[in-house]
């Protein structure tokens, strides 16, 4: 991917294209970008859309119809995409609510819309610097870097190197609108379990599992935080101000990981969430709360991974279960990610942004290195200096 002359960061607006970890420059964007996963819409789009999610990978076939099931369960709709045109739709209301002029266009990396339609939908509308929005608010490759290589192949897909410029709003795992209504749900679902008769509940926070190699590789390698890191480092902080914020201290949690798709002979991270379920009766547990932690919107993975199989093993383990909602288009979460494109547009310092936790708030130009996939290596990506 080419790169503007004295840029350090590849396709990125002046005031980023140095690199600062913070930027702390107004910048007149005209657009917003709205990049998601994407999912199938129908029986015929779910080996396709596989193929997509996996591809370079050369699993056949075969192999992509044992995950295809899940999608079949539910008519081979994921419902994802429909989430985040109600996101979509939420975004542009609070937008116009706060007078800012700001068209939101919406693409995904695996299925259609694609990140290639959304910007050049963008460009024949006359809009050429565009902040992008990933559904994701973590840091790991899966979750942040493959965004933004993604956002790069779309420029060179489409011809628009050099003619548009993106930025990436920071990672939000942290911002009160994204934990507000996990707070919300955690002392909901508390109460609920409570009024079922249940005195000793475990709170599980669940997130996607990742390999080893990409979970040390997460996030900037200069901040050395430990096993998992940056990518369990964020989740266990935020579990933590969850706790804290409902006013459950006293209650035990854990955090742990659901999803993985590897091969046997690769470590991912762990426990996973039904072994973790299947020890509780031991540690005298009679209930369980499931937080999706990680996740966005009640997509497949939430469906599938938590509301069926994990409820499953909590009632084979005679558990009372309850899951905690996603925050989808919950207004303070709506209202945080529009909070987040005000920052870049004004320019606020970092000592002015919110952040829960002692890692935020996170930067708004990836570091050098961040993020890497060892068995892909590095492929250009807006918003970080390469590589």
């Amino acid at each position: 991917m080419a790169t503007a002359p004295g840029a350090l960061v590849p396709a990125a607006t002046c005031a980023a294209a140095q690199g600062p970890e913070h930027v702390s420059e107004p910048i007149a964007y005209d657009a917003i970008v709205l990049a998601g996963f994407g999912g199938p819409e129908g029986q015929e789009d779910v080996i396709p859309f596989l193929r997509n999610v996996t591809a370079g990978r050369g699993i056949p076939d075969a192999r992509l119809e044992e995950v295809a099931v899940h999608y079949r369960h539910f008519g081979g709709v994921s419902p994802i995409n429909e989430q985040n045109r109600t996101l979509r739709a939420a975004l542009v209301a609070e937008l116009e609510r706060r007078d800012l002029d700001l068209p939101v266009y919406w693409g995904n990396r695996n299925w259609d819309p694609y990140l290639n339609d959304a910007l050049r939908e963008a460009h024949a509308n006359g809009h050429h610097r565009l902040l992008a929005i990933a559904t994701s608010a973590y840091a790991s490759y899966s979750s942040c870097r493959q965004y933004r290589e993604d956002l790069a192949d779309a420029l060179e897909d489409t011809g628009l190197t050099g003619v548009l410029q993106v930025d990436k709003v920071r990672q939000f795992f942290d911002h009160p609108g994204f934990v507000t209504p996990f707070v919300e749900g955690v002392r909901s679902g508390l109460a609920t379990l409570r009024g079922r008769g249940a005195q000793h509940i475990e709170v599980l926070f669940a997130t996607h599992s990742i390999p080893m190699a990409d979970a040390q590789r997460s996030g900037p390698s200069t901040l050395g935080l430990g096993d998992g890191g940056a990518y369990a480092a964020q989740h266990r902080s935020v579990a933590e101000v969850v706790m804290s914020q409902a006013g459950e201290t006293g209650t035990p949690w854990q955090l742990v990981y659901q999803s993985r798709s590897g091969p046997p002979s690769q470590p991912w991270l762990e426990p996973d969430i039904n072994d973790a379920i299947a020890e509780l009766p031991s540690s005298g547990r009679d209930a369980v709360l499931i937080v999706p932690l990680g996740f966005l919107s009640d997509h497949m993975e939430v469906l599938w991974d938590l509301d069926t199989e994990a409820l499953e093993t909590a009632e084979e383990h005679h558990l009372e279960a309850v899951r905690v909602p996603t925050p989808g288009s919950h207004p303070a979460f709506v209202a945080g990610l529009v909070d987040l494109v005000t920052e870049r547009l004004e320019g606020t310092p970092a000592t002015d942004r919110p952040a829960l936790t002692s890692l935020g708030p996170w930067q708004d130009v990836c570091r050098p290195g961040c993020c890497e996939n060892v068995r892909r290596g590095f492929r250009p990506a807006v918003a970080g200096l390469a590589p």
